[in-house]
């Protein structure tokens, strides 16, 4: 009996350090919002083909449209109205938007819709992007929602208008 208390004792041992550690295939985002203050949070997952996003964002306008993208910098400033994200993740150098003749950029996705009670939650799927160290990877990265729907076209970005909320993909 003694033995078998050691041994489940060195399996538990040996085992626990290979779940304790993050996974690579996950990544956490917290929203930011204009003021400065924590609004939400996207859980992401690397998948065969991409990125699987999921999402939940409040103090939005309720009852709207908004862009979702992926920008270029991992830095949410919200003093700056979170313009230190930079521009749309764009590694292949395309045109803005799904409607694009030479488009879309990796950093575009769906438009999203926030309910009447100011909660964004969604689920997106990004096939143009990956999400550890790659030319198109986007740890590091942040995730955007605009006050506009983006139109699928304008360039270089969709006239989606200000940044509500800015997250880094951790």
């Amino acid at each position: 009996m003694k033995n078998l208390v050691l041994t489940v004792a060195l399996a538990a041992c040996v085992a626990t350090p290979i779940f304790a550690q993050p996974s690579s295939q996950t990544a956490l985002a917290n929203f930011i919002g204009k003021d400065g203050k924590e609004t939400g949070r996207a859980a992401l997952t690397a998948a065969k083909n991409g990125v699987f996003i999921e999402v939940e964002v409040t103090d939005l306008p309720p009852g709207k449209w908004v862009g979702f993208h992926i920008h270029e910098t991992g830095k949410c400033d919200a003093a700056h109205g979170h313009g230190t994200a930079g521009n749309h993740f764009n590694p292949g150098k395309t045109e803005h938007g799904f409607l694009a003749a030479n488009g879309p950029h990796a950093g575009d996705m769906p438009n999203q819709y926030v309910g009447s009670d100011g909660v964004l939650r969604a689920q997106v799927f990004n096939s143009m992007v990956v999400l550890d160290n790659a030319e198109n990877g986007i740890r590091g990265r942040a995730l955007m929602i605009h006050a506009k729907s983006d139109d699928n076209r304008s360039q270089p970005s969709g006239d989606a208008g200000e940044r509500l909320a800015c997250a880094v993909v951790e």
